[in-house]
Order: structure tokens, then C-alpha cells, then sequence
């Protein structure tokens, strides 16, 4: 079978999947929509937690990016393993014990203030919407690729199917489904990565693989990686050209925007006492772990195989993988010097973004664009998000690899869509809603205007995922930043001070996500040629810029809770029973202020 034929049966067979779930599991009330009613079995958490961390960026484009620029891709690693770790040990718990189903809903109770919940509602929807439209570029690019649609019905495609089951199921469908997804992606993550690695290096384990030697030629992958990239004009692979300080600035961001994902934290809320929470969260780590520690050996894989199959060749040589991977948008080739081979160099092929001339080809067969060609050597336009997905089809794996592959993207992407999408409208019907507006609704008025709200999530962030500021992983380094510049430091301060008061949470969470927000959409949006590293403060990028807003956050919080009245005397209580090893399954009861 072709592969798109193996597509459609792979991909179908595990929607089908993923839809009985959904009806099996179906919510049918708030507890159901928003925690699963609390009774997730650790291990199904775990798997279900790592299901909705990993998502396209980490399935998709994270390998991608690290194939394009090697040694500095290390900081998206770096920064996601260790920010659950840094969330696992040092939150989890802390908020299971809470007691509360959302971020705001702690921040709300935590600083005794509808002010502060209403201002936390509106950074959990900020950052939701940016990590969300990352997710529907990523099942666009799948979509494009493997069903041979634009990239726009793709993104469509996707809206609808994440509507249906986040919508329906809540929390509870979206756990079961997220157990099933998670099988799915890492065994479409590792398959070809093992093929591969026995191909190059005669190594069946992918981490091991790709610091070995070439089959066959006695020169270690990673010598020769270099070498290739040196021949080409690329700088060396294992060497960094990032300032220090960016590289510092981006790490810290993931990190500490991990622990203040609100889609993540509220996974720990989905099981039935804090041991319960632990556990799932070590689950969830070694899972994770097994996808992390394969990517590099990935990206050094794919990049290996994109250096050795096109640069010098003519475009009727080159591999049919190009040629697919065209009619989706997703690559392109500009002859500049009509010699008819592709030239494959550092820069970009053409200006602007990627826009093909309708199906008209040029002298060599290749499709034409309406894009004026670039200054500089570099002929070949190939997007970052697509190095995964092309990956089998580059090492000519079977055709079943390819279709699995594209199965597993679609498990990564959704079931982190779903999750954020139940964040914005949890956000909506429980702490705006219900918490300050109308405390007296019922259940399934709140149940309806939930499901309400996530139908026009689903919209906007289907509009943002047919225009994206940036590619998978960036624009989910983006949301990252954000969190870190709002919600980790009154998280933070709000389980571990108990001097911090809800003038000083308030106030360093405006500071935060207002700096971090313009300084990103200045840079993005407004000025982007203004987007290098000789016009960033202090040479911090746009990724990297929620840890100084985190430090402002810091900063401002604690000048402005030691000018203002101390909290009152049940909170610092409150604060205090928060931290002590109490009975199995106690949570606190958190009054209302």
C-alpha cells in the first residue's frame, strides 16, 4: 500500500480509538469535566500527563529545531525535563493538597481576592491561546502532508476533532484518551528512531546510536555531522552560537513556565490524594524521559540524511520525499543561479512567507513561487516542523513507518489542544463565571457554559494555527515565557510565603505578562527586522525574555506586599497547613473572602 492508504488506515483506526473513549468517558458533571472526579489511577495519570506535556512541539518540532541549529537546540530539552521535574517536586503536591481545580481558583483563594482571580483567569487564557495555536499548526502540518490538503483545511480538520472530544468527554474523556494517545506517540516516536539508528550505525538504541560510529565508513555520526554542516557553510553542530545569557534566559523560561502551565497543573487535581500525585508525577517523568532522550539522536539522524540526499543535486534526482512535502507547502526550491541543481546554504531562499504560484512548474519540474528569491547562496526553503514527519520518508522507511509517524503527530497535537482548550473554558465557566459574576448557577448551566466557551476556543485557536507568529516550538516557547512571567512567582510565593499579600501577587502578575507580552509582540509583530540579537536587552530573545519579566514579577511582589497590610490571619494559616505532612487525603477547605 501507498502512504497515503496506510495513513487513512492508521490514522482512522486511532481516531476511532480516541472517539469511543470519548463517548465511553463522557462527562456528566462538573467534577467529571474539570478533574476526571478525582479518581485517575496513578499510572493512567501518568501516561496521560505525559501525553498532554508532550505535545507537537515536543513530537514534531522539537527535534526540528535541534536539527537546524544543534548544540543551542539543547535549551528546549534542558528547560521542559527539568521544568516538570522543578514542577513534580516543588508544586504538585502542594497544590494537590489545595484542593482546587484551577490556577486561578488557587490564586483567587490563596490572596483572598476576585481581583486577583480575574487577573489570573486572563493570563491562563493569554498563555492557553499561545501554546494552543502552536498545537493546531502542528496538526495542520500533519494534515497537509499525509491527507494532501492545504495547510489551512488541515488546521480545520483538526478544530473539529478536538472539538468533539474535549467538548463532550471534559477532563474525564480527555484522561482516558490522553492513556491511549501516549501509547500511540512514543511508539510512532520510537520505531523509526530505532530502524534509523540500525541503519546508520548498526546501534538499536537511538541514544546510544547517535554518538557512535557511521556503518561501514569508521567515522563517528557526529564527526561527520560536523563536517557535512562546515562543508555547506553551516556552523559546526555540536558548537553553540547563542549568547551565553540567551541560552541561560531561554532555559530558565521553559523551566519555570513549565511549572506554571496551567493545563499541566491541573493533571494533578485528576487523582485521589497527594501520594497519588507523586507517584503519577514520577510515572509521567520516566515517560516523558523516553521520548526527551531519543530527540537528539532524531534531529542528528534527520539532519544527517537531509545534508547527504539533496544539496548538488538536480531536482529530477532529488528524493520523492521532496517533491510530497512540496505540494503541502512545507518545502520549496528556488533555482537563483538556473544552474538546475539545489544549493543548499545558511539564509533564507526567499522573502516573505512561503506562497506558491498555483500549480505552474518551472524548467526543472519544481513549483513556482510568487516570492521574490533572497540575497545569498541558499536555494532551499525547508520548515522546521516537518524534519520529524519527513524523517521516515528521508531514510526510506516503509510505507506503514511513514503513516505511523503522521498517527503519532496527531497524538501529540491533540490531546495537548484538548487539554489547554479545557483550561480556557474551565477558566470562563468556573472562576469567571461561577466564582465572580454568578455564584449561584448550577452545575449544568456551568457544564453548558463550559462547553460553550471551549467551542469558541476551538475557533480562535484555529485561526492562530492557520497564522502563526512563528514555528511549532517557538510559538509554544512563547507561551512558556509567559507563564513564567505570571503565574510561577504568586505560585511560588503563595505556598511558600506567607508574608506575600494579594496587592503584591496582583501587581507582579500585571508587571510580568505586560512586559513579557509586549517585549514578545514588539519583536514578533511590530518591528520583527528589529528581531536580532544586537537590538534584544541585554542580548535576550524574544523566547528567553519571561525570565527577566519573572524577575520584575519577583521584584514588584515583594516591594509592594512590604508597603501593604499583611494577609490576614486565616490565610497565613492556611499557608502554614499547606506545607505540613498532614493525613492521607486531606485537602484544606479554603473559605471564600
Amino acid at each position: 500500500m501507498d502512504v497515503q492508504t496506510w495513513t487513512y488506515l492508521i490514522v482512522g483506526l486511532t481516531f476511532a480509538l480516541y472517539i469511543g473513549i470519548a463517548i465511553w468517558s463522557r462527562a456528566g458533571s462538573t467534577g467529571d469535566f474539570y478533574v476526571a472526579g478525582g479518581g485517575v489511577p496513578a499510572l493512567a495519570n501518568g501516561m496521560a500527563t505525559a501525553a498532554d506535556w508532550m505535545s507537537a512541539a515536543s513530537f514534531i518540532s522539537m527535534a526540528g529545531i535541534i536539527s537546524f541549529v544543534g548544540y543551542d537546540g539543547s535549551v528546549y530539552l534542558m528547560g521542559w525535563t527539568g521544568g516538570y521535574v522543578l514542577l513534580a517536586l516543588l508544586l504538585a503536591p502542594y497544590l494537590r493538597k489545595f484542593g482546587k481545580f484551577t490556577v486561578p481558583d488557587f490564586v483567587g483563594d490563596r490572596y483572598y481576592s476576585k481581583t486577583a482571580r480575574l487577573v489570573a483567569l486572563i493570563c491562563a487564557i493569554f498563555i492557553s491561546f499561545t501554546y494552543v495555536c502552536g498545537q493546531m499548526r502542528g496538526v495542520g502540518v500533519v494534515f497537509s502532508r499525509f491527507l494532501s490538503v492545504d495547510i489551512e483545511l488541515g488546521v480545520i480538520i483538526g478544530m473539529t476533532i478536538v472539538f468533539f472530544y474535549a467538548v463532550l468527554g471534559g477532563m474525564k474523556g480527555i484522561t482516558y484518551t490522553q492513556v491511549a494517545q501516549y501509547c500511540v506517540l512514543i511508539f510512532a516516536f520510537m520505531v523509526p528512531a530505532i530502524f534509523i539508528s540500525l541503519m546508520m550505525t548498526g546501534n538499536p538504541i537511538p541514544q546510544l546510536g547517535f554518538g557512535g560510529e557511521v556503518q561501514g565508513e569508521g567515522v563517528y555520526l557526529l564527526d561527520k555531522l560536523d563536517g557535512l554542516s562546515k562543508e555547506l557553510g553551516f556552523n559546526t553542530y555540536t558548537d553553540g552560537s547563542k549568547p551565553t545569557i540567551d541560552i541561560f534566559f531561554i532555559t530558565m523560561a521553559l523551566m519555570v513556565g513549565t511549572a506554571g502551565l496551567p493545563h499541566v497543573i491541573i493533571r494533578f487535581y485528576t487523582v485521589k490524594k497527594m501520594s497519588a500525585a507523586r507517584t503519577s508525577a514520577f510515572w509521567a517523568l520516566l515517560f516523558i524521559a523516553i521520548l526527551y532522550t531519543t530527540a537528539p539522536a532524531v534531529s542528528v539522524f534527520a539532519r544527517t540524511n537531509l545534508l547527504t540526499s539533496i544539496p548538488g543535486k538536480s531536482y529530477e534526482e532529488a528524493p520523492d520525499w521532496i517533491k510530497s512535502w512540496e505540494k503541502a507547502g512545507l518545502i520549496a526550491w528556488v533555482d537563483k543561479n538556473k544552474d538546475g541543481k539545489i544549493q543548499y546554504a545558511p539564509g533564507s531562499a526567499f522573502e516573505g512567507k512561503l506562497s506558491y504560484d498555483g500549480d505552474n512548474r518551472g524548467s526543472n519540474g519544481e513549483r513556482l513561487l510568487t516570492n521574490a528569491p533572497s540575497a545569498g547562496d541558499n536555494e532551499l526553503y525547508v520548515d522546521r516542523d516537518i524534519m520529524v514527519l519527513a524523517n521516515p520518508e528521508i531514510a526510506k522507511l516503509p510505507n506503514w513507518v511513514v503513516a505511523l509517524v503522521a498517527a503519532g503527530g496527531l497524538a501529540a497535537a491533540l490531546p495537548t489542544a484538548a487539554g489547554l482548550l479545557l483550561v480556557i473554558s474551565t477558566s470562563v465557566a468556573h472562576d469567571l463565571v461561577k466564582k465572580t459574576f454568578a455564584p449561584g448557577i448550577s452545575d449544568k448551566k456551568e457544564l453548558t457554559i463550559a462547553r460553550c466557551a471551549a467551542a469558541a476556543a476551538v475557533i480562535v485557536a484555529g485561526y492562530f494555527g492557520i497564522n502563526p507568529p512563528g514555528f511549532v516550538a517557538q510559538v509554544v516557547a512563547f507561551a512558556f515565557g509567559l507563564a513564567a512571567s505570571s503565574f510561577f512567582p504568586v505560585i511560588i510565593l503563595g505556598i511558600f510565603s506567607k508574608r506575600m499579600n494579594r496587592e503584591g501577587a496582583i501587581s507582579g502578575m500585571i508587571v510580568g505578562i505586560v512586559f513579557t507580552a509586549a517585549y514578545i509582540i514588539y519583536f514578533k509583530f511590530i518591528n520583527p527586522d528589529a528581531n536580532t540579537k544586537e537590538n534584544w536587552w541585554f542580548g535576550i530573545s524574544p523566547e528567553g525574555i519571561g525570565t527577566l519579566g519573572m524577575i520584575f514579577n519577583f521584584i514588584v511582589a515583594f516591594i509592594i506586599s512590604a508597603l501593604t497590610p499583611k494577609p490576614p490571619q486565616d490565610v497565613v494559616e492556611m499557608v502554614e497547613r499547606i506545607r505540613l505532612p498532614e493525613a492521607e487525603g486531606e485537602e484544606l477547605a479554603v473559605s471564600d473572602h
